[in-house]
């Protein structure tokens, strides 16, 4: 066979196998952004000029999460906050408004003995979803009701609800819930 047909049979299957690859690769990756983010993953498409752009957000979110010094709690401080849990709980009862006020405060105290920032509300989201994807929509939730709250706008009901919505962003922080990335240096 001539030098000039093999080459116009090997340099078509090489691109060929080349742009299949590459398929695999981003369907792979596109995959393990939507396992690993969850709801998370359709949300931030949904605002995303385009699904690359979102992907990549995701994948920025990654790498500053990994940037991040995220640590487990010790056995006292998860008991003090338990503790404190207990009594934000109490104080519902009598203080529905001031209640969730405090649970918001906990949980962001949480989050800073943890090692997120916490500064601003939309980057806590954003750090969060990285490993805790599945409860952020609880969050979410509470903050527009605390919110609500400041403006004696909530109802007892939504109150209620806002507290539910704390304590499963709570206990997972609690647990050192979520999926670690890599093991601690």
């Amino acid at each position: 066979m001539a030098t000039g047909t093999l080459l116009a049979i090997i340099i078509p299957l090489v691109v060929v196998i080349a742009v299949a690859a590459v398929a695999a690769s981003l369907l792979m990756r596109r995959r393990k952004l939507r396992e690993r983010f969850g709801p998370e993953y359709e949300r931030t498409m949904e605002d995303a000029d385009s699904r690359m752009a979102g992907e990549r957000e995701l994948r920025a979110r990654e790498k500053r999460h990994d940037s991040l010094e995220i640590k487990p709690l010790d056995s006292s401080a998860r008991d003090r906050y338990t503790r404190e849990w207990a009594s934000v709980q109490e104080e519902f009862v009598d203080r529905p408004e001031d209640a969730v006020h405090d649970a918001d405060r906990l949980v962001t105290s949480l989050m800073h003995e943890r090692g997120y920032p916490t500064q601003d509300f939309e980057q806590q989201l954003k750090d969060l979803s990285v490993e805790h994807s599945r409860t952020l929509e609880h969050y979410r939730a509470a903050h527009d009701v605390d919110a609500l709250s400041a403006r004696h706008e909530a109802t007892t009901e939504q109150l209620r609800g806002a507290m539910v919505h704390y304590r499963a962003l709570f206990d997972e922080l609690l647990s050192d819930g979520g999926e670690r990335r890599h093991a601690p240096a």
